[in-house]
């Protein structure tokens, strides 16, 4: 039960995750979730990472409603304990919008991606790498959804921006 040993859990979790051992990701992630709301309680910023985290993993796992569900009970719950602007809640916003694409739900992802968009531009600024991951999600909704003129100009934008900013 101590904080360090359920980080090393969720560490492992996540390098399960990377490896593409899902149902062993899954599996780890809804314990440490578990043992997580029973120690620091249902608020607290580690119990609430380890929740998207599951979200992440039922998204994985092609458990899409659960994802959804979950990252949206993350999203409600990070916006009223850190507030709208946090990056925790802004990660939050756009792992929901992701898992809106994952699941067909279009138009739901192209609305939260372009208010995460705006978000992060205001917020870290037009060229923070966390904004530019944005654009570049926004960019896949946008071809999804079949508006591909929209999907075209945001990459050639991504693209100008990371050889101004990293380098050709």
């Amino acid at each position: 039960d101590h904080p360090d040993t359920l980080t090393a859990r969720n560490n492992l979790a996540n390098s399960y995750s990377h490896a593409g051992r899902l149902q062993e990701a899954l599996d780890l992630r809804e314990q440490v979730l578990a043992d997580l709301e029973r120690i620091l309680g249902p608020d607290h910023p580690a119990t609430l990472t380890a929740r998207s985290n599951l979200a992440n993993s039922y998204s994985d796992a092609g458990r899409l409603q659960e994802a959804l569900d979950l990252g949206e009970q993350v999203l409600a719950d990070r916006e009223r304990i850190l507030g709208p602007d946090h990056p925790d809640t802004l990660s939050a916003r756009s792992n929901l919008a992701l898992s809106y694409g994952d699941a067909g739900r279009l138009q739901e992802a192209l609305d939260l991606g372009e208010q995460v968009l705006a978000d992060l531009e205001r917020i870290l600024g037009p060229d923070h790498p966390d904004t530019l991951t944005a654009r570049s999600n926004l960019a896949n909704s946008y071809s999804h959804a079949g508006r591909l003129q929209e999907a075209l100009d945001l990459r050639e934008q991504v693209l100008a921006d990371r050889e101004r900013i990293l380098g050709p």
